[in-house]
């Protein structure tokens, strides 16, 4: 007994001294158990594809025609490419246009810094094809167009905002220079040089997987500058309304609609609206195809100018 007690008051001593006895297998399982990190939550593929790749497909938009990120003939104000905050993301493209009597084809670059600032290029080539015999140009005679484009996002996020009714806006300019000054004043064109500004809002339900878009420009561009800026008719600034629809079958595929108003300047050349509907398909995110039926209406002295327009996209 006495041998017990001994033992016992030296447990208790050395229990005193470095901290509590050893726990059983039991208590130690049950120890683990406590301080165990909780599990992980599970991750959609969209979270997924998000934290390592920047933004979703398709909701940096693709190229339009004048390089900034939007549908083909409208600009979004979502900033291209797929950098996210901190990130830069940046697309090329290639697009071509082909109507009834003329074809319009378009290369372009733009870059999207931090999410929030989005630099953009794009060379526009406006081939008449046999209208410019008949003007007495010569056929094929051809308008080229340089664009430079700057876009400022100033609240919202088309993407992740999904709680908030408010949408994601954007500012943006964009400065065109034309090729051929002669011939544009001869039609009656006040400058072969403009700058447009414009005011755009995106909202992307991805729970409906539906993306609307509406864009105020103002503009003096004829045909989108091609043939010049201001006019016998009107020069000065107009503002010009700009919409898209976009639906989402997946996160791959994309369908949609699209309008834009345009000015009237020119005595000698009508100009209508324009309208499109289109397909973008994006198998990577390095890659995208756009495929539209597009209706010019009157380009020149040439009505019902419609045909196909097929844009290809590349970036990361």
């Amino acid at each position: 007994m006495i041998q017990t007690a001994r033992r016992l008051l030296l447990a208790t001593v050395i229990s005193a001294l470095f901290g509590a006895a050893p726990l059983h297998a039991q208590d130690k399982a049950d120890d683990a158990d406590a301080y165990a990190a909780p599990p992980e939550p599970e991750v959609t593929a969209e979270e997924e594809h998000s934290r390592f790749a920047g933004k979703l497909l398709l909701t940096g938009g693709v190229s339009q025609i004048e390089g900034a990120a939007g549908g083909g003939i409208v600009p979004w104000a979502v900033i291209g490419g797929y950098g996210s905050p901190g990130q830069i993301g940046a697309n090329a493209f290639y697009t071509h246009l082909g109507v009834g009597d003329y074809h319009l084809s378009d290369i372009g670059v733009l870059v999207g810094i931090n999410n929030r600032v989005e630099l953009s290029f794009a060379r526009e080539k406006f081939n008449t094809e046999d209208v410019g015999a008949a003007l007495g140009l010569g056929r094929g005679f051809t308008f080229q167009q340089d664009i430079f484009g700057i876009k400022v996002k100033l609240a919202g996020d088309a993407v992740l905002e999904q709680d908030s009714w408010l949408p994601q806006i954007s500012a943006g300019l964009q400065y065109k220079k034309n090729d051929q000054g002669a011939v544009l004043n001869a039609i009656g064109a006040r400058d072969d040089s403009g700058t447009d500004f414009y005011l755009t809002a995106t909202k992307l339900y991805l729970a409906q997987s539906l993306l609307l878009n509406g864009t105020v420009r103002l503009t003096k561009a004829n045909q989108t500058g091609i043939l010049g800026f201001g006019g016998d008719r009107n020069d000065s600034y107009k503002p010009e309304f700009e919409g898209s629809v976009a639906y989402l079958l997946s996160r791959k595929v994309a369908i949609g609609a699209e309008y834009r108003m345009k000015p009237d300047n020119l005595g000698i050349a009508k100009e209508d609206d324009w309208w499109d509907v289109f397909v973008a398909w994006a198998p990577t995110r390095h890659v995208s195809l756009t495929v539209a039926w597009a209706d010019l209406g009157n380009v020149v002295i040439k009505d019902h100018q419609h045909g196909l327009y097929a844009s290809v996209q590349i970036g990361f």
